[in-house]
């Protein structure tokens, strides 16, 4: 799949905006333009997260600094009261949308075709143009409506992702978690990535007792 389309990364208020900075890193490095979303939501949740905290007015660059990528990298911040930006139309094309993570709330709204806000908008546009469109959720437990919201989702052609690393590669450290998971996603568009060891690729054991 071509490179010269772009990719629709939303980040919304739920825990794991570290998820969708990872993905927006890793799609940079790879020369992947992406039309970038951000909710007040996120940005409250990479405060208290993240300690990070953003300028309004410089998001954009203020978050390509944060991640160390160049301020001319492909990315374009989308306003949240745009209801005439490009990715609010089927006929731009785009590569597919990921919402990472995605909050109960978008979750909701999206299962229900609500479009009153941008990400909304654009998720529905994605599923109606038959584009990937994948949800990544952080909860638990799920409670019976989220789990009824998923399958509807699913039913309409979504992708229902959960953040939850594997440990069969033998993870060291957070970042070797988040990237598993930011690699699972990738794999669902096509990326060929080596973000994490697959089932049944090398990796050595991890020592969880010192021996004597």
């Amino acid at each position: 799949m071509s490179n010269s389309l772009p990719f629709v990364l939303a980040i919304t208020g739920a825990s794991g905006s570290i998820y969708g900075l990872r993905l927006l890193q890793y799609l940079v490095e790879s020369n992947q333009p992406v039309e970038l979303l951000v909710s007040r939501g996120a940005q409250t949740v990479m405060k208290e997260e993240l300690g990070l905290v953003f300028s309004p007015d410089n998001l954009r660059n203020e978050l390509l600094q944060y991640l160390e990528l160049p301020l001319d990298a492909p990315v374009v911040l989308q306003r949240m009261d745009d209801y005439g930006a490009s990715v609010a139309s089927g006929s731009y094309r785009t590569r597919g949308m990921a919402i990472v993570p995605c909050s109960l709330g978008t979750l909701g709204a999206v299962a229900s075709g609500l479009t009153e806000k941008l990400i909304y908008r654009a998720a529905a546009v994605t599923l109606k143009e038959k584009r990937p469109l994948l949800v990544l959720l952080r909860e638990m437990p799920f409670g019976h409506i989220q789990l009824k919201q998923m399958m509807t989702l699913s039913d309409a052609g979504a992708i229902v992702a959960s953040a939850s690393p594997g440990f069969y590669h033998k993870p060291r450290s957070i970042s070797d978690m988040v990237d598993f998971v930011v690699g699972r996603v990738l794999d669902q568009f096509g990326f060929d990535n080596h973000l994490f060891k697959r089932w049944k690729e090398e990796s050595a054991p991890i020592k969880l007792l010192q021996g004597r």
